[in-house]
């Protein structure tokens, strides 16, 4: 069995884009006053800018700069605005060395992040919010994260309606990838991502959390965000309870990386980068001692890592 890596910070974001064997940490780092996950801490340019730092130092392979919060009911900021809190961050953390993503769904703020220093764009639309994005990330070839997304924020709840929430996303995010990949991004350059917590109920997210194997059904490389969102909060609670407070979700998302790493998913985004390091190389060393006729057993059950993404 080949043995697994720990973080490589001279890769670049292509590059990132080819490791099979691990699952990479990407850090967030929200500049946005009303985010769900840590209430505007990092709002202050120079605090996203340390925070960011702090990410890399723990561990993480990208860190993922947005200026809009996409919570349930959030109303969206300015292109101004959203460019005024992004820029400045993704220019330090470049500046760095980092690899970084920009979180927007926006085109212009795509185009001013990537020649600021970034060099992957993480849609939660896929593209469905702005239609110069998918052309101008085709043009320029760059990495493209792709969500399953059925609308913004102010309304996205209402549509968390769904026969099978597995083959439906599937689906829908199948149709999206062909969209995609008919309109000019490389195969080779497209993650994509179930879009937890976005138009889905609790019930929703864990029977797609259930099923994580099934993703390797859509073909590319996948990324998991499952970090602090309110369905790990409502674990242990009553009926009309209150979620724990997000911050205090760190332990539930650490498990959902476990899954994800388990199930040969190429990515988790997490707020706890040095948790989840830590949670994934038990993960790499259980999966590095495995015995190499277990993986050439022809009996054995593949589901989990169809591609033999961790063999």
């Amino acid at each position: 069995m080949a043995a697994m890596t720990a973080r490589r910070p001279d890769l670049d974001a292509t590059s990132l884009l080819g490791v099979r064997d691990r699952t990479i940490v990407m850090g967030v780092v929200n500049v946005t006053p009303d985010s769900f996950s840590d209430g505007g801490e990092w709002f202050e340019q120079d605090a996203a800018i340390a925070h960011g730092r702090d990410v890399l130092a723990a561990g993480a392979d990208i860190v993922d700069v947005g200026g809009e919060s996409t919570r349930p009911g959030a109303e969206r900021p300015s292109v101004e605005e959203e460019l005024r809190r992004v820029v400045p961050v993704v220019t330090a953390l470049a500046a760095d060395g980092a690899v970084v993503s920009v979180d927007t769904m926006r085109a212009s703020v795509a185009r001013a992040a990537v020649d600021a220093g970034a060099s992957i764009v993480n849609d939660v639309s896929g593209g469905l919010a702005d239609p110069d994005m998918v052309p101008w990330v085709a043009a320029n070839r760059l990495p493209y994260i792709a969500m399953h997304w059925r609308g913004h924020s102010t309304g996205m709840q209402s549509r968390a309606v769904y026969d099978d929430v597995v083959e439906d996303v599937l689906r829908e995010l199948g149709e999206r990838r062909d969209a995609l990949l008919e309109g000019g991004i490389a195969q080779e350059h497209l993650v994509l991502d179930p879009g937890l917590g976005f138009a889905k109920n609790s019930d929703h997210n864990w029977t797609l959390m259930a099923a994580l194997p099934a993703l390797h059904e859509l073909g590319q490389p996948i990324l998991l965000g499952a970090s602090r969102k309110t369905f790990l909060g409502r674990l242990g609670r009553d009926d009309g309870e209150a979620p724990r407070p997000a911050a205090a979700r760190d332990i539930e998302t650490t498990a959902t990386s476990v899954m994800a790493a388990m199930a040969g998913l190429w990515c988790v985004r997490v707020h706890d980068v040095a948790s989840t390091v830590r949670a994934l190389t038990v993960v790499q060393a259980a999966l590095e001692h495995a015995p190499d006729d277990l993986a050439d057993d022809p009996e054995s059950d593949d589901s989990a890592d169809p591609e033999g993404l961790h063999r």
